[in-house]
C-alpha cells in the first residue's frame, strides 16, 4: 500500500471536517495534471516507435526526409523499369517478316558477325546483343549462309546462327515443264544466296555430266528431274544441278525403264526425252499425253513437220505476234524444220516420260478422229487442237478434220 503525504501535515485519510472515513469511497480526489487530457500537450506524448518524445520542431524534417526517400525509390524503380523495357525492346525489335541471307565468312570472329548483323539492321544494339550472347554461353557460327528474318528476336537469331548451314534446308519445288532458266529463277527466289546465272552456267558449260546426254550436247535441258528438293544452306549451284541430273538418271533407270522403252520404239533415250518435253509443254490433262505422243511419232514416221507451238516458243521472243514467232528461223522451229528439235525444250516429269514410252494405240472406229473419213483412209492421230477451257485437246486424222476442229475452237473463244 502506497500512502500519499500531504505537505500540510494533515492525514489525507481524514475528512476535512474532522470526521473519519469509513472506506476508500469517502476519500477526496486530488487532481493531477495528467488526469486532464486537455492539460497534456503533444510534446509530452511518447513516440512508441522511437521510445522517446517527438520534438515538434523535428517532425517536418522527418516527414520531408521520408518523402524524399520515397520519391527516390520510385524514381529508381521507374528508371530500372525503363532500362529493362529498353533492353527487352532491343532484344525483341519486331518488324516485318522479310527474310534476308546473312553470310558468315570463314575468318569471322563473333565481333565481326555482330557488327555485320548491326550493319544489315538485323539487330538493334551491338553491345546489348553481345551481352545477350555471352549470357547464353557464347556463339561460334560456322561459315556459310543463313536465313534471318528482319525483326527476329535475339533468341531466334542466336538459334539460327547456332545451326550450321549444312543442317538447314529450304524446300524448293521445280514444277514439271520448267526450263533450265525457270529452274534457275525459282532456286534463287527460294535460296537467295544461290545465283540464277551460276545455275544456268553449271547446267550448260559441261561441268555437270549426265549419263543420258549424248556427247557434245552442251546442255542439260530435259535432263534435270522436276520435283521438290531440300536444298542445304551450304549448297552450291553446281551441286543442285548435279542432284537434279542424278535424280533424272535414277528415275530413268529404276522407275520408267527409259533404255528398254526407247529400244522398243527404235529411238534413243535422249530422243524419247525430247518427245517427253514436248508432251509436257503441250498436254494439259493426263488423258491427252499418250495421244499427243502418238501424234508426234506418227508425224515423224510420215516425214511431216511436227508443227508444235511449244518448240517455237522455246526460243522466240514472246513479245512478238504469233505469226512472227512462227516465221522466226530456228532449229527449234518445228513449223520450218522436220524432225525432232535438237534438244528437249523443257524438263519433263514422270508422267510425260511414261507417255513418250507408251504412246496411245491407233483409235477405234468409233473414235471422233475416225468418224466420217473417206473410204480406205487409215484412221490414226495426226493432228490436235485445244478445244475447251479445261485444257483438253481434240484429235484428228485428216487436215480437213483438223481445220473444222480449229474453227470450232476459235468460234468458242478457246483459240484467239
Amino acid at each position: 500500500m502506497v500512502e500519499r503525504i500531504d505537505p500540510g501535515g494533515k492525514d489525507p485519510l481524514l475528512p476535512t471536517d474532522g470526521s473519519r472515513a469509513d472506506g476508500p469511497a469517502s476519500l477526496p480526489w486530488v487532481s493531477d495534471p495528467w488526469d486532464d487530457p486537455k492539460v497534456v500537450s503533444e510534446s509530452e506524448v511518447e513516440d512508441s516507435r522511437t521510445g522517446g518524445v517527438l520534438d515538434p520542431e523535428s517532425r517536418p524534417t522527418v516527414r520531408g526526409l521520408v518523402r524524399t526517400v520515397a520519391w527516390a525509390v520510385v524514381a529508381v524503380v521507374l528508371l530500372a523499369g525503363l532500362a529493362g523495357w529498353w533492353v527487352v525492346r532491343e532484344l525483341n525489335p519486331g518488324g516485318n517478316a522479310e527474310t534476308v541471307t546473312f553470310t558468315v565468312n570463314a575468318d569471322d570472329d563473333l565481333g565481326a558477325v555482330i557488327d555485320r548483323l548491326a550493319d544489315q539492321d538485323l539487330i538493334g544494339n551491338s553491345a546489348i546483343f553481345s551481352w545477350y550472347v555471352r549470357s547464353r554461353g557464347g556463339l561460334e557460327p560456322a561459315a556459310g549462309y543463313y536465313r534471318i528474318e528482319r525483326g527476329a528476336s535475339a533468341g531466334d537469331i542466336v538459334a539460327v546462327l547456332a545451326t550450321p548451314p549444312s543442317d538447314t534446308f529450304v524446300n524448293v519445288t521445280f514444277p514439271e515443264g520448267f526450263t533450265i532458266e525457270q529452274m534457275a529463277r525459282r532456286l534463287s527466289e527460294k535460296v537467295p544466296n544461290l545465283d540464277a546465272e551460276r545455275f544456268v552456267m553449271a547446267a550448260t558449260d559441261g561441268s555437270v555430266i549426265s549419263a543420258l546426254a549424248p556427247g557434245g550436247t552442251g546442255t542439260l535441258e530435259g535432263l534435270l528431274f522436276p520435283d521438290t528438293y531440300q536444298v542445304a544452306g551450304d549448297s552450291t549451284e553446281s551441286e543442285v544441278v548435279a542432284r537434279l541430273a542424278s535424280t533424272m538418271e535414277s528415275v530413268a533407270s529404276k522407275q520408267v525403264d527409259l533404255a528398254g522403252g526407247a529400244k522398243l520404239l527404235g529411238r534413243t533415250q535422249y530422243e524419247v526425252l525430247i518427245v517427253a518435253s514436248m508432251i509436257e509443254k503441250e498436254a494439259k490433262v493426263a488423258a491427252d499425253r499418250p495421244k499427243i505422243a502418238r501424234v508426234i511419232y506418227n508425224r515423224l514416221e510420215a516425214g511431216m513437220k511436227l508443227q508444235i507451238d511449244a518448240t517455237v516458243k522455246y526460243v522466240s521472243d514472246p513479245a512478238l505476234p504469233w505469226t512472227d514467232q512462227k516465221a522466226t528461223d530456228s532449229k527449234f522451229n518445228s513449223y520450218l524444220h522436220a524432225g525432232l528439235p535438237p534438244t528437249p525444250i523443257a524438263n519433263p516429269g514422270r508422267a510425260s516420260i511414261a507417255a513418250a514410252l507408251a504412246p496411245a494405240p491407233p483409235p477405234k472406229p468409233d473414235d471422233e478422229a475416225c468418224v466420217g473419213l473417206p473410204r480406205g483412209t487409215k484412221c490414226d492421230y495426226f493432228f490436235y487442237v485445244l478445244i475447251d477451257e479445261d485444257g483438253r485437246h481434240r484429235f484428228a486424222t485428216t487436215l480437213t478434220q483438223h481445220e473444222a476442229n480449229t474453227a470450232e475452237a476459235i468460234a468458242s473463244g478457246v483459240l484467239r
